[in-house]
């Protein structure tokens, strides 16, 4: 096995067990490793600290295993999913009646740097983000016909978007397992009750925005008697909450045709009056720009991710500051925002500094009334803070 060999003193963080080591960090290579190939990492002065998948970047070694060097057992792929499922179950995800859709692998928050594993109602779309996750995809496939046997009615591999593009791999989508007699594209999923269509081979991620599950339920609570506004809608999930909270009509907004076409088959799905919703193709700043001022008195502002990297980090926070005075500008008095971030290089203080810069370009008097973040099912490894990417504010506009 290739020896990744550190620089002297630059065995710290590994030591704090954060999952990534950085190029910078390594002195000496023994060994050629392809792009993907489980390495031992040591330091300088020869002590084994972890395994991990190799990679060529700013990131050399992603850990996957901080035991002892005969740590990846055969069974590794089941005990680390297992576990991860052990998780969900103790959030009481995985028997609920009312919910049978969630995360079940969430990379470095399940000590799996590069995998995600979504898990709708039997069938698991996973997306590789690493060569590494991409090459073990068989080995992963085949532990999860492990541990959940009948139950898995199919593994569906979405990495094509996701895993970096690398001459040798074969970066098409495509089933890893169906179980005999499952020839479906997608399916209805319940979460807390309500009904969606998941369509996993055109939808954007692995098909639903799990991640949005506990905030989705707390804008409901507050949308009785409201005219909701939602803006960059996708399949409406926040739609369709605000209508079962009692919301008095709701706007769904969003640029792509695929996207409001299956917000009205979701409106549909749940039995909604077709006169409480209107599903809107376009651009949500100018749509924002042309509406009066007393239309919406509840607003959902869920923009995808505006910063990749961090060299596109000022130009994100201009862009959130920019969205969220457009928003505040444009909402009835005693009227509620709830904002979101989804980019993982804006961390929570610039999020609600670009967000309080927005308030101050409008001039209105603006309370925070609660923060959220992603949900249980989308863990967090405590050595590995930079997992904690989504975060929102509801905010109270006078």
């Amino acid at each position: 096995m290739t020896r990744i060999i550190l620089k002297k003193g630059r065995d710290e963080s590994l030591r704090r067990f954060h999952p990534w080591v950085f190029s910078g960090a390594v002195a000496q290579i023994v060994g050629q490793p392809a792009e993907g190939d489980v390495v031992g990492v040591f330091s300088h002065e020869g002590e084994f600290l972890a395994h991990g998948h190799y990679q060529v970047g700013s990131i050399a070694v992603r850990v996957l295993s901080f035991q002892g060097e005969d740590a990846l057992s055969p069974d590794f792929w089941v005990n680390m999913i297992g576990k991860a499922f052990r998780v969900r179950q103790a959030a009481g995800l995985t028997d609920s009646g009312s919910t049978n859709c969630y995360r079940l692998v969430h990379g470095e928050g399940d000590g799996l740097p590069g995998l995600i594993v979504d898990w709708y109602d039997g069938v698991c779309v996973m997306q590789a983000h690493s060569v590494g996750m991409f090459r073990a995809k068989g080995a992963i496939c085949e532990a999860l016909k492990s541990l959940f046997g009948d139950s898995l009615k199919a593994v569906y591999d979405k990495s094509s978007g996701t895993a970096p593009f690398k001459a040798g791999l074969d970066l098409v989508d495509g089933y890893l397992y169906k179980a005999e007699g499952f020839s479906d594209d997608q399916q209805v999923v319940l979460e807390n009750g309500n009904k969606f269509l998941v369509n996993w081979t055109e939808g954007q991620k692995t098909g639903f925005f799990l991640d949005q599950r506990e905030n989705r339920e707390l804008v409901g609570k507050y949308s009785r008697g409201r005219n909701v506004l939602n803006l960059f809608c996708y399949t409406g999930g926040f739609s369709v909450y605000a209508l079962k909270g009692g919301a008095l009509r709701v706007d769904s907004v969003d640029s792509s045709k695929k996207a409001v076409d299956m917000v009205g088959e979701n409106m549909e799905l749940n039995g909604f009056d077709p006169s409480l919703h209107s599903d809107i193709r376009a651009d949500a700043i100018e749509f924002l720009r042309g509406i009066p001022e007393d239309k919406y008195d509840l607003m959902i502002v869920d923009p995808p991710a505006f910063a990749k990297h961090r060299g596109a980090l000022s130009n994100a926070l201009r862009a959130y500051q920019r969205l969220n005075a457009a928003a505040i500008s444009k909402v009835t008095p005693g009227g509620l925002i709830f904002t979101f971030s989804c980019s993982q290089v804006v961390d929570k203080e610039d999020f609600a500094l670009a967000v309080f810069s927005a308030a101050a370009q409008t001039g209105r008097s603006v309370r925070i009334l609660g923060r959220m973040t992603q949900p249980s099912d989308h863990s967090v490894n405590i050595y590995h803070p930079e997992g904690e990417y989504l975060k929102g504010l509801v905010l109270y506009v006078e």
